[in-house]
């Protein structure tokens, strides 16, 4: 039976998956459903149905946010405080249309609550907070837009004889497959970050043992929730990336998925919870740089890469301050 507390970190951890639904799953589907490779119904049963799929083949992502970034037992509302400071966050980017990443702002709400909890940063796991979240940070962007860059001119250079309408056909035909591909990538590696924090609450809660890894019933609660966010809210995120930094066919949004899942999957492997929103963008800004420079409007690019800089700074202080907060009523 979870305590009243414990039980409060699950729902309002849930309800930030929720928000991820509508704020970061949006990504993986959009360019899909832009270039109409898929109609929004089917892009988003594509998506819940993936996102599942790829939620329940792997821990690692899960563990690192589990027991690899703080070294302390919070207490239940210090967890509480960060799941605020995220949450915060997300619908602010959200309402400003602004692919910023969920996971860096959960990692870095945490990171601010713990210290506030702790007073002092000796609990911060800054080896694991720096191979995990900062080199991937920087590093997984850009090989998204190298992967994105290479792949485009690698499909230019070898369907360069095909007419523009045999290439959209085929083309869109394998963005099903594509879609599908990153939609299960993100739930590999996104929809861990959650399941990460309501084990670590379990754990704390002294409900769950350590190292007993992350139970069924969670991963599914935060699959589904996940997919029910993407299927009530993803336009507005949807919009800026499906068409809003480069203008996409169904070749170039293969292209741009593809390398996208990669890198995911990549990073999935090695236990980095990366942001799939910045890795989705980038892919998206090389695949519109392989047809010509100018192709991305990198104004709007520029404001994504601000939202990315400063996610992770200003969640610290919307996580500390909510703990701050709480501590009164506690």
């Amino acid at each position: 039976m979870l305590s009243g507390i414990l039980g409060s970190v699950v729902i309002v951890a849930l309800a930030f998956e929720f928000i991820n639904g509508f704020h970061d799953t949006a990504n993986a589907i959009a360019t899909s459903v832009y270039t109409r490779a898929l109609t929004p119904k089917k892009a988003i049963l594509l998506a819940a149905a993936m996102n599942l799929v790829g939620a329940m083949v792997s821990e690692k992502v899960a563990m690192t946010i589990s027991s690899g970034l703080v070294d302390v037992a919070l207490e239940q509302y210090v967890i509480l405080g960060a799941l605020f400071g995220a949450i915060l966050w997300n619908l602010f980017t959200w309402w400003k249309g602004i692919p910023s990443s969920s996971s860096h702002a959960l990692i870095g709400s945490l990171i601010g609550a713990t210290i506030v909890f702790t007073m002092g940063t000796e609990h911060i796991l800054w080896d694991g907070v720096i191979r995990k979240v900062i080199i991937p940070l920087f590093t997984s962007p850009f090989i998204g837009l190298f992967i994105g860059f290479g792949f485009m001119k690698l499909i230019f250079y070898l369907f360069s004889g095909w007419s523009q309408s045999k290439a959209n056909k085929v083309f869109s035909k394998l963005q099903i497959f594509s879609a599908a591909l990153v939609a299960y990538s993100h739930g590999n590696n996104d929809a861990q970050k959650t399941m990460g924090i309501i084990t670590l609450a379990l754990i704390t809660g002294g409900v769950l043992d350590p190292g007993s890894g992350v139970p069924l019933w969670v991963k599914a609660a935060c699959a589904c929730m996940m997919a029910l966010g993407t299927s009530l809210g993803g336009w507005k995120i949807m919009k800026t990336m499906g068409g809003g930094v480069t203008k996409l066919q169904p070749a170039s949004g293969f292209a741009a998925q593809t390398a996208s899942a990669v890198v995911i999957e990549s990073m999935s492997f090695l236990g980095a919870p990366i942001s799939t929103t910045q890795v989705i963008t980038t892919s998206v800004m090389g695949v519109g740089s392989a047809r010509r420079i100018s192709a991305v409007k990198w104004g709007i690019a520029q404001n994504i890469i601000i939202a990315w800089v400063v996610t992770l700074p200003i969640t610290m202080i919307l996580g500390g301050l909510s703990v701050f907060v709480i501590q009164f009523f506690v």
